[in-house]
């Protein structure tokens, strides 16, 4: 299924730093590792396995001295790969740390594919495929949050809940088969009610795991929340105001954000995304007009809505033009601005059926409100335990879902009288969807993907 030559690639990011890691993986990385690197005793076939040793990395046909470096000796099957395994400590700087693999390369490794040393891992029964993808999130994740649900992953933990599942879907399919091949073994025999109840109970196994997308996704992707309103009613202020930062152009000139500026923020280990849009209005200029139907797909395309009122003045058309836009599937949070000024009591009364805040964005009073309903609309709480396994991969949840339409499909067909092997297809049908999570059956092509996704020396 894989190539098992000797794969080499640079393992930190690119940049300039105080280290970066060589990763050598393969049946031939120590002899790729003694032909680069000189010790001053021996060579890295004499040292123990799992040692950190000092030396250079040498061109062996110039005698040139590349650098000095620590390299890190791991055997098979006790590394990351499953492989033996080489890591070169040189010192960072994209010069140096390219010379180290260009000598690398030449001497019998190959440069690794995009997370191919994670696929190694996989392919090599050393992690399963949730466990391979929670290490990309690991990698990714926007906040400490995130990274600890994905831990929780690349623990085992959500694989230990599937394993689970699909143990009670083999043990019910052993003795389904005794009930359809041996019915002389009556107390081995399964009834439809038992059959139903069995799955039911798995079911509702999958059912505890399906309900935690929705938070795992927020925690992986972030929330989306757009700020709306008319011109001059302080969006841009707010925006400055919530990112604690500059960013958008405060003048008193109405219709001054003609595009689209936006900034993401860690809300207590969320990712909020915060949309300054165009003030809406009846606009006369070509490019407010198309920054003002920017705003307007905002409202589709954002979790949660802000709608900004200045509360100094009363409603006017513009406002109530607004009013009549926002979505009834969409979160919306009126945000009750420029409370500091003399108020308009009509225009706070409006609102009385909304979700509202007061606050003002100038004094930045009222902005940890935003937060706290910002959080609150999204469904999340102050009480949610860090670290629960959570569902965020969308390759997950559809087979999540998919074996539980099989499991609904056996019923039904159970229910309706038809014979159990019918319904045994279902079930099996489940249990390899459930495989295809953790790998057992997922096609190499899906495999394949899922890597190519993977970062560089990874």
């Amino acid at each position: 299924m894989f190539n098992e030559d000797t794969i080499a690639a640079i393992a930190t990011p690119s940049g300039y730093g105080g280290i970066s890691i060589i990763r050598i993986s393969g049946s031939e990385a120590f002899e790729v590792c003694d032909r680069v690197f000189k010790m001053k005793k021996g060579s890295i076939f004499d040292v123990p396995k799992n040692t950190i040793n000092y030396g250079h990395i040498v061109n062996k046909d110039t005698n040139e001295i590349i650098d000095e470096v620590l390299v890190s000796k791991m055997c098979e099957p006790h590394s990351f790969t499953a492989e033996d395994v080489i890591e070169i400590n040189c010192h960072g700087g994209m010069s140096v740390t390219k010379d180290v693999l260009t000598l690398v390369l030449k001497n019998g490794a190959r440069l690794a594919e995009a997370g191919e040393f994670t696929k190694r891992a996989f392919l090599n029964g050393r992690i399963d495929l949730v466990q391979a993808e929670a290490i990309s999130d690991i990698i990714t994740a926007k906040t400490s949050n995130f990274a600890k649900s994905a831990m929780s992953s690349l623990k085992g933990d959500l694989s230990s809940k599937i394993d689970e599942i699909k143990s009670d879907i083999t043990n019910m399919l052993a003795r389904l088969e005794v009930t359809i091949q041996y019915p002389e073994y009556d107390e081995e025999d399964l009834t439809n009610n038992e059959i139903v109840e069995l799955i039911n109970s798995m079911k509702s196994k999958l059912n505890k795991i399906i309900a935690t997308f929705e938070k795992g996704e927020i925690l992986k992707d972030g929330i989306k929340v757009a700020i709306i309103g008319k011109p001059n009613v302080g969006k841009s202020q707010l925006l400055n105001a919530l990112i604690n930062e500059n960013k958008a152009i405060v003048t008193e000139e109405a219709g001054t954000t003609r595009d689209i500026v936006d900034e993401v923020v860690n809300i207590k280990g969320v990712p909020i995304k915060f949309i300054d849009t165009a003030g809406i209005r009846n606009a006369d200029s070509k490019v407010e007009k198309i920054g003002i139907d920017k705003s307007i797909e905002m409202l589709e395309e954002s979790n949660i809505i802000l709608f900004c009122i200045d509360t100094s003045r009363a409603l006017d058309t513009e406002d109530m033009d607004i009013i009549k836009m926002l979505p009834d599937n969409k979160e919306v949070l009126v945000v009750l601005n420029k409370m500091d000024l003399n108020t308009n009591m009509d225009t706070i009364k409006a609102f009385e059926n909304y979700k509202t805040v007061a606050i003002s964005a100038l004094k930045k009073e009222g902005i940890e409100k935003i937060e706290n309903k910002i959080y609150e609309l999204a469904g999340l709480t102050e009480d949610d335990e860090v670290g629960n396994t959570l569902v965020s991969n969308v390759r997950h949840k559809n087979l999540l879902i998919g074996a539980r339409e099989d499991f609904d499909n056996a019923i039904k067909m159970i229910n309706e009288g038809l014979e159990v092997d019918l319904a045994e297809i279902d079930i099996n049908s489940a249990l390899d969807k459930l495989g295809g999570i953790t790998g057992e059956t997922t096609s190499e092509d899906i495999i394949d993907e899922i890597f190519k996704n993977f970062c560089l020396g990874k």
